[in-house]
């Protein structure tokens, strides 16, 4: 039996968990391309960003994984020990908690029928939990905006939480006073906290050709060819089944992706002859890409593996992951003059802002520019 230990900590500043573990390197590979962890030498052991999902995150990350169990009880009594020293200090009562969790439940069905994930939902509780406790020598209907800065001042940022999360809480707090019908909240003029802009990686065609050219096995190359060439995400790429590609208009058909959105993607005939050939050779029964167990979807860590293979046989000395693909198709399609609405579009942005982000990253019109020094 493998051990993974979780635990809490303040780390440059923020609240973060450490992922402990003897030395595996199957173990270090899922917690840094499933789990998003960084390696941290001063600390000794993988650092994640503290989210109010992150035990779960991880416990989905290693779940494929036989014999391991994940002790995360350091965690939870961390969150059940904030939750209850918050309550003596500001003196909750009995009756006050009832009619606290009263209301939150009422949330909780409002959430559950407008079709928000368990996961959310159960997020959204939480925060919204211990807003409620913060704010508790106030009666709810009292609230005001001026009490929601002072949480973020004194709770959020006096915690070292990430702005990653207090956003999640700004989001449970707007959403619970929009359904109490007698409050002080300005839910307009509750502000987010504003994000750090980080740009996405990308790489040339030159380095996505290399990746795929290296590739000997014929499914390996198509799944990773197919997230490229339609930008996919992995989990996409994932549910995919044959039925999903309609040859006749030129379509990828993506079922209930990100957001329970579906939407449609360009597909190559270069690509669909591609897939036709893998097709005659794998014949899978149920979804486009399968594992070992027939009528099961192909594992992810497994594709993860793919891809850092491929790596190295290439001779790429990047930190490159599966998403690094799909940022590289949304740019190559920027550069080659696609119109940012229909990526948008392609990509299943809910927002154009989201999108926007490529411009930043695109050379197309950075490398006309010629530099000052140049003509010294």
């Amino acid at each position: 039996m493998s051990h993974i230990v979780l635990s809490i900590a303040s780390f440059k500043h923020e609240r973060v968990i450490l992922i402990r573990f003897q030395k595996n390197e199957i173990f270090n590979e899922i917690a840094k391309n499933k789990c998003g962890a960084r390696w941290s030498y001063e600390l000794k052991a993988w650092v994640l960003d503290y989210t109010m999902d992150a035990v779960k995150n991880i416990q989905q990350a290693f779940s494929n994984i036989p014999a391991v169990s994940i002790d995360s009880s350091a965690v939870v009594e961390r969150e059940q020990k904030d939750i209850v020293l918050m309550r003596i200090k500001n003196n909750v009562t009995d009756v006050q908690l009832s009619f606290m969790n009263q209301q939150i439940e009422k949330f909780v069905h409002w959430l559950r029928s407008k079709r928000y994930s368990e996961s959310t939902i159960k997020s959204y509780k939480n925060a919204i939990k211990v807003f409620l406790m913060y704010c508790s020598k106030k009666e709810i209907h009292e609230i005001d905006n001026d009490d929601i800065i002072q949480f973020n001042n004194q709770y959020i940022l006096a915690n070292d939480y990430s702005a990653s999360i207090q956003n999640q809480v700004v989001n449970a707090i707007k959403l619970f006073f929009m359904i109490i019908e007698d409050t002080q909240i300005e839910v307009q003029l509750v502000h987010r906290p504003k994000r750090a802009k980080v740009l996405p990686n990308v790489l040339s065609k030159a380095e996505v050709k290399k990746i795929l050219n290296v590739l000997t096995n014929r499914k390996h190359q198509a799944m990773l060819s197919l997230i490229y060439s339609c930008g996919l995400r992995c989990g996409e790429l994932l549910q995919l089944k044959p039925t999903h590609i309609d040859s006749n208009r030129m379509v990828l058909i993506i079922k209930q992706a990100k957001g329970r959105k579906d939407r449609i993607a360009p597909i190559s005939m270069k690509t669909i002859e591609m897939l036709r050939e893998y097709y005659k050779l794998y014949k899978p029964k149920t979804f486009l890409f399968e594992g070992a167990t027939i009528g099961e979807p192909y594992d992810a860590r497994s594709l993860q593996n793919v891809m850092k293979q491929a790596i190295r046989k290439a001779g790429i000395h990047k930190p490159v992951t599966l998403h690094w693909l799909r940022h590289s198709y949304a740019t190559h399609l920027l550069e080659g003059g696609t119109d940012l609405r229909y990526i948008q579009e392609i990509l299943g942005h809910q927002s154009s802002r989201t999108t926007e982000i490529y411009t930043h990253v695109s050379t197309k019109s950075i490398q006309h520019i010629i530099s000052p020094f140049d003509t010294l």
